[in-house]
């Protein structure tokens, strides 16, 4: 398999595993219109992982459609980040702060993906832009309130930073696949920037812990992974001629 196609199936999974973990929330949000909000934030991550998923079909050949790629494939075949496949533990603060660090990952690596040589990469991500543009600016705004709210909520926001930032250099470190696309130093300087300031203004300090947890982008997996999947393909594997 190429670079060229990694790259795109690391950029659907992403989304895709990111969107699944969102829409466990569905029906359970803390109030109505914040489980509305990121119900939408889980269809526009879907919507993307879908768009990759069928580029990257293309490329692979006739015996490949978007169904294979995400029902069809195995745990280790999967080259998402480890953040986006960590459990939300009923979590709400854990869940903004994870959408947070992803959002603004994102939205740097698509203002840059915009104008990738490959027309169709570049028109997803243009249109992604737009999306997760949005998803920054909610998320920043949770982690500012809630950082910054009440001493039970600080608390929950540095638990959930404690928890969750050693997966941070994993979606800053490019992988073989990625050299060649993005240029990594801007992306690193610019995530950076903006987790500061909003973390500053969270009251939130940054973790000293230099503890690193990487693999997925190789497609070594958590356990937690192997949970989500089997949820999300028992339908298309038990009954793999189904179709809606």
């Amino acid at each position: 398999m190429t670079h060229r196609i990694k790259h795109i199936l690391h950029l659907a999974d992403n989304a895709l595993i990111l969107g699944h973990r969102n829409s466990e929330w569905c029906g359970h949000g803390p109030v109505l219109e914040q489980d509305i909000a990121l119900t939408n934030i889980s269809l526009d991550l879907i919507g993307q992982a879908r768009s990759f998923y069928q580029h990257a079909a293309i490329l692979l050949g006739e015996d490949y459609n978007e169904d294979k790629l995400a029902y069809f494939r195995d745990p280790h075949e999967f080259l998402n980040c480890l953040m986006v496949e960590q459990p939300n533990e009923e979590d709400w603060g854990l869940t903004i702060l994870r959408q947070f660090f992803v959002s603004n990952y994102q939205y740097h690596l698509y203002q840059q993906l915009q104008h990738h040589p490959d027309e169709q990469v570049a028109a997803i991500s243009a249109k992604a832009l737009k999306e997760v543009t949005y998803h920054l600016r909610w998320s920043s705004e949770w982690v500012i309130r809630l950082g910054d709210g009440t001493e039970e909520s600080n608390g929950r926001m540095h638990n959930a930073l404690q928890q969750l930032w050693p997966y941070t250099t994993e979606i800053l470190t490019p992988a073989d696949y990625e050299t060649g696309f993005i240029d990594f130093s801007l992306l690193q300087e610019q995530w950076r920037q903006k987790t500061t300031a909003v973390l500053a203004e969270a009251t939130l300090a940054i973790p000293a812990n230099e503890t690193q947890q990487t693999g997925g982008k190789s497609g070594n997996h958590t356990v937690h992974l192997n949970d989500i999947l089997a949820v999300m393909q028992t339908l298309p594997r038990t009954h793999p001629d189904a179709i809606w």
